[in-house]
């Protein structure tokens, strides 16, 4: 028989750049063992345990009797964008037009939107580490280079001026900067925050500051870099509906951006997603025209899971862990319990913590650090004790 043709089918080069999420790799392997009737304690899902606000709801439900389910403009209907415009404005300072706004499909949209708009093959992209497992990633698929950018865990993994200046290299366009950080719970204090956009101004590069857990803070008010005066053509904001409002699965977000950049992501986007849900947006208006008592509830309750957390985990010998100062996450160490066991990688640890003690957490090699696993405390204080119980029997001498 003859040989049959060779097959067309060939991945892109620039997907081959990229890897699977660790965080969809882990919550899918725990799916897999609760569908199996395992008891799992899941402290993997980086999100809100809240319920979306009811006026938020009740907005979405009046859109769709009023059939507001067509096509609407790719950057948003106005009425959103110049509610976001107006809400950053009250609680962070600042002051964009809606000609300065695009919506997107969740804060990661906007991300990847300016990346793509941004970076070329070769250019230079300073990301601090730890990292959110998708900036590294977003970067390379743009053709980008990574440069790395190392905090100290004795400084709770705090980024410094200091620290970018000294990664700093030839080509670099971009500075990406997550406060609180996601997975370390790190906030740039306001000071250093100043001296990183002094830098890159001095040194001609852009500073994305990714904002989806500003509200989420334990000590301070929520501070947006782009309310200094002068900052906002330097400066591309990522915002999203995701975690303020407990709407992750609503799929909403937004940037913040000099008008000519957000033009550009606009015709990006006008030929990948179209507009964002038109339902969604409506429920946006909603979410930023209405009561902050939601958000400062669960800023309470997370303040509260935060304190037992740490205490729990520095209980253990074998762990320690740096104080979140925002977002719903741990991130301890482990390193002298994997040289003792000889567990090379925490993908390790994480996976005979899935499997042996039925816990589910992110390893830190997803966020470029190899001696620590992210733990989201965004779930039950009854899950939470449970947790920390299997964790102390797992990682007891």
């Amino acid at each position: 028989m003859p040989e049959a043709p060779a097959s067309p089918f060939r991945l892109a080069e620039r997907v081959e750049r990229i890897g699977v999420s660790a965080t969809l790799a882990v919550l899918q392997e725990a799916e897999r063992l609760k569908a199996q009737g395992v008891d799992v304690v899941d402290f993997g899902p980086g999100e809100p345990d809240f319920p979306t606000p009811d006026p938020i709801k009740q907005a979405a439900v009046r859109a769709l009797e009023e059939n507001f389910t067509k096509y609407t403009a790719t950057a948003g209907i106005l009425e959103l964008r110049q509610a976001i415009c107006e809400w950053h404005a009250r609680e962070l300072g600042t002051a964009y037009e809606p000609t300065e706004c695009l919506v997107t499909v969740g804060g990661k949209h906007a991300i990847f939107n300016a990346v793509s708009a941004l970076i070329g093959r070769g250019d230079a992209v300073l990301i601090p580490v730890p990292y959110w497992v998708s900036f590294p990633e977003i970067v390379n698929y743009a053709g980008g280079q990574v440069v790395p950018v190392e905090t100290e865990e004795g400084n709770g993994f705090r980024l410094t001026a200091a620290a970018v200046e000294r990664a700093w290299t030839d080509g670099v366009k971009l500075v990406i900067v997550n406060s609180p950080c996601n997975p370390s719970g790190a906030v740039i204090e306001q000071g250093e925050f100043v001296r990183l956009f002094e830098l890159c101004r001095r040194r001609g590069a852009l500073l994305l500051s990714d904002e989806c857990y500003s509200h989420f803070v334990y000590e301070g008010s929520p501070f947006s870099i782009a309310s200094l005066p002068g900052a906002k053509a330097h400066v591309v904001v990522a915002g999203s509906f995701s975690k303020t409002f407990s709407m992750t699965g609503w799929r909403l977000g937004y940037t913040l951006a000099p008008a000519p950049l957000i033009q550009a992501m606009t015709r990006l986007q006008s030929h990948s997603t179209s507009n964002p849900t038109s339902i969604a947006q409506k429920a946006g208006v909603a979410a930023l025209r209405g009561s902050m008592e939601p958000v400062r509830t669960m800023l309470a309750e997370y303040a509260r899971r935060r304190k037992r957390v740490l205490a729990g985990l520095n209980a253990i010998p074998s762990l320690r862990c740096a104080e979140p100062q925002g977002a719903f996450y741990a991130y301890p160490n482990v390193g002298d319990w994997m040289r003792k066991h000889g567990v090379k990688t925490s993908t390790g640890v994480a996976k005979r913590l899935l499997e042996e003690a039925h816990v589910a957490v992110i390893p830190g090699d997803a966020f470029g650090t190899r001696e620590h696993f992210r733990l989201s405390y965004a779930t039950s204080m009854e899950r939470i004790e449970e947790g920390l119980r299997r964790l102390r029997r797992f990682f007891s001498p």
